[in-house]
C-alpha cells in the first residue's frame, strides 16, 4: 500500500489481530495497565503489512528460540522484541518506507532511525522488562560483521533476541511482495539466508533456522 492511507482504509485479517492480541496480553501482564488499543494503532497505521509482518516474524522467532533452549524470561522478551520490532516505523514517512526503487543516502538514513524510535518509544513506558525488549529492538539490524546499525555491534555482543529476529526480520522481507520489490521463493531466501551466516548474521541462528525449515516444524521451505 503507497501514500497517506488512512487506518479506515486498513483491513487486518482475524488472525493477525488474534494472534496480536495474545502478545499485547502478555506485554499487558508484565507493565499493569492496558496498551492493546495504542499499540495496535501504532502497528496497523503505519500500513497492513507491517503488523501481518510482525506476526509472521513473532511465529518463526518462537519456534527458532525454543529450539535454542531460551529461558522463559527470554522468551518472554522475545515474543515482545519480535511483536514490536517494526513499531518505530510510525515514525517514518510514507515517501521513504514506501518508495518504489532505490533510497539516496538521506532516506536511507530515515529508514535506519526506525530502530532507535521503536526502543525509545518501549523505554517510555518505564518498564524494566520493557527496557530489556527496547535494546533487543534497537540492535535487530545489527549484523555479525559488525557492519549493521545503529551501533555497529558485532558478534556476541548482539542480544541473542536481537541476532534471531534478524534472521526471520529478513526472510519475511524477502519472502513478501511489497510496492518496490517482489518475493523471492522461500528456498532462494534460505540459501541467501545460508550464504550470509558469519557475515551478516550470527551462525548458530542460521544453523536453526536451516534445520527447523528441513525438518518442516515450521512452513519456509514451501
Amino acid at each position: 500500500m503507497r501514500g497517506s492511507a488512512t487506518w479506515q482504509r486498513i483491513v487486518i485479517e482475524a488472525e493477525d489481530y488474534s494472534i496480536f492480541k495474545k502478545r499485547v496480553s502478555l506485554l499487558e501482564d508484565h507493565i499493569g495497565f492496558k496498551v492493546e488499543s495504542i499499540l495496535h494503532y501504532a502497528l496497523s497505521a503505519r500500513d497492513s503489512y507491517t503488523l501481518e509482518h510482525s506476526n509472521r516474524v513473532v511465529s518463526f522467532s518462537e519456534v527458532i528460540g525454543n529450539h535454542l533452549n531460551l529461558d522463559k524470561h527470554q522468551m518472554d522478551v522475545l515474543m515482545l522484541a519480535a511483536s514490536f520490532h517494526d513499531i518505530g516505523k510510525i515514525g517514518i514517512p510514507d515517501h521513504i518506507l514506501l518508495k518504489p526503487g532505490t533510497l539516496s543516502k538521506e532516506e536511507y538514513e530515515g529508514i535506519k532511525a526506525h530502530s532507535s524510535i521503536g526502543a525509545n518509544m518501549l523505554r517510555t513506558l518505564g518498564n524494566p522488562l520493557l527496557d530489556e525488549v527496547a535494546e533487543c529492538v534497537l540492535h535487530h539490524h545489527e549484523q555479525w560483521n559488525g557492519k549493521g546499525y545503529p551501533e555497529g555491534l558485532e558478534g556476541e555482543r548482539i542480544p541473542i533476541i536481537s541476532r534471531i529476529i534478524a534472521v526471520v526480520d529478513t526472510y519475511d522481507a524477502m519472502t513478501t511482495t511489497r510496492s518496490y520489490r517482489r518475493q523471492i521463493s522461500k528456498q532462494d531466501a534460505m540459501k541467501i539466508i545460508e550464504s550470509e551466516s558469519g557475515k551478516q548474521f550470527c551462525p548458530n541462528a542460521v544453523k536453526v533456522a536451516i534445520e527447523i525449515c528441513r525438518s518442516g516444524e515450521f512452513p519456509c521451505q514451501k
